[in-house]
């Protein structure tokens, strides 16, 4: 058989000793149907699919990564979007409609959609740490059903390889239609004005103006991996994680959680002497 006509396979079968590692390996062999199924879509190319589900860490010759379709991908996505939020939000400031956009298109958000639809078992890569970052990614949004806002860390690669399969469709229908009538659905649920709630760094900072409180973030990063939040030179939270910003972030939810308790006792009124 010409080696255009074979077939791809990317979760290695049993025995196979492919130069590709699928992120969860297993005994079946997962190929271009597969993706095919989860789309309800046949590719003319198939050339095109196979790039889009491959990481330059994989590296057979002749193969191309996903970076070109990943390009095209994120700005097809990026005008969906923006078209289906301005239609359906016609009282709309642009700033809202940007920001309702930039949380529709994130990277947590599209991870979640691959995960969702299993995309992450057809990639091909050689990273060994891969795996283990996608397991806790999987395990940690079990916690935060719609959006963690900053709480965790998405590996940007399975963002990347639904913006590509994006790019791939596109390539190979030439119809934005037929990649948003493929791609609406599996991005469900969109985030919409009631469920997209304020990154807690953007709410923390805005009560604390409108309250004239001095908001202070000390960095404890180096001696334990930690960041401090003090409102008024008082410690109101704290927040670990390997990432700084993630921790951070966690910071502030936590400075957020406490705040009642926090302005209370400011708002406390003087005891008689």
């Amino acid at each position: 058989m010409e080696e255009e006509e074979q077939r791809v396979v990317f979760l290695e079968e049993e025995g196979s000793s492919g130069g590709g590692e699928a992120v969860n390996g297993g005994d079946s062999a997962a190929s271009l149907d597969g993706i095919e199924a989860i789309l309800n879509y046949e590719f003319r190319d198939k050339r095109l699919l196979e790039e889009a589900f491959t990481d330059a860490s994989y590296s057979p010759e002749n193969c191309s990564s996903f970076e070109r379709l990943e390009y095209v991908g994120d700005s097809v996505l990026n005008f969906l979007i923006t078209r289906e939020q301005y239609f359906s939000n016609p009282n709309l400031s642009p700033g809202s409609l940007t920001r309702l956009r930039a949380a529709n298109v994130d990277t947590e958000k599209l991870a979640r959609v691959a995960i969702t639809h299993g995309f992450h078992r057809y990639l091909r890569h050689n990273k060994p740490d891969l795996h283990p970052k996608i397991e806790e990614f999987i395990k940690s949004i079990e916690d935060y059903p719609l959006h963690s806002n900053g709480m965790i860390k998405a590996p940007k690669v399975l963002a990347d390889i639904v913006e590509s399969t994006i790019g791939a469709v596109f390539a190979d229908s030439n119809s934005i239609e037929t990649v948003w009538k493929i791609f609406k659905d599996l991005m469900e649920p969109l985030i919409t004005l009631k469920t997209m709630k304020k990154h807690p760094m953007t709410e923390l900072t805005e009560i604390c103006q409108k309250r004239n409180l001095n908001l202070e973030f000390v960095d404890c990063w180096e001696e334990r991996k930690e960041v401090q939040v003090f409102i008024d030179k008082q410690l109101v939270g704290k927040g670990s994680y390997r990432k700084k910003l993630i921790a951070q972030n966690r910071a502030a939810k936590d400075a957020l959680n406490n705040l009642d308790r926090v302005l209370g006792e400011f708002n406390q009124p003087c005891q008689p002497m």
